[in-house]
């Protein structure tokens, strides 16, 4: 009998882009369940709510269900990752990395991760290169701007985004 191998990929997600569908995609070659760990982060400011990411990032990845044998769950998280990580009976962590600054904050987070619980794994995946440059921060500017997003996002989120905005001027 093999242990299962559960992963978690945190992140806010504020949207979920193509570049996060393309490591949860690519996860599921190597893990058994991924948990996309919906982080609650006020801090960050995000455009959608918290039901709001949890809804479109289940919908996104609903398409990918049992994809090499892989299955995927949402959920939502306000406590220190690796408290996360331990109640949902992880062992691993999954990073993607867009660029050597990526690389820089991860290290660190990586090595504070392992002084709290040494028995969890970090895994970092490289961005694909039609990806690497992707980021929700970015994106959403694009959408502010009326830029064309639609090779970022799928075409739900990009809707999404562009409904989101649409508000946001409104209500300006």
């Amino acid at each position: 009998m093999t242990n299962k191998r559960v992963a978690v990929y945190p992140g806010t997600f504020d949207p979920i882009t193509n570049g996060h569908m393309d490591i949860i995609s690519r996860a599921t070659r190597i893990v058994d369940h991924l948990i996309i760990g919906m982080a609650h982060n006020p801090s960050k400011k995000p455009m959608f709510s918290l039901a709001e990411r949890t809804d479109m990032v289940q919908r996104e990845i609903d398409p990918l269900q049992g994809l090499h044998g892989c299955t995927l769950e949402v959920r939502t998280f306000q406590n220190l990752l690796m408290h996360f990580v331990v109640d949902a009976k992880a062992d691993i962590i999954i990073r993607g990395l867009r660029a050597v600054s990526d690389f820089e904050f991860e290290f660190q987070m990586t090595g504070m991760n392992a002084r709290l619980d040494s028995t969890v794994e970090t895994v970092f995946l490289m961005a694909s290169e039609s990806h690497q440059f992707i980021a929700s921060s970015l994106v959403k500017e694009i959408a502010r701007l009326d830029g064309d997003i639609n090779s970022f996002v799928s075409p739900f989120v990009a809707d999404g985004l562009r409904q989101r905005v649409i508000d946001e001027n409104a209500g300006n």
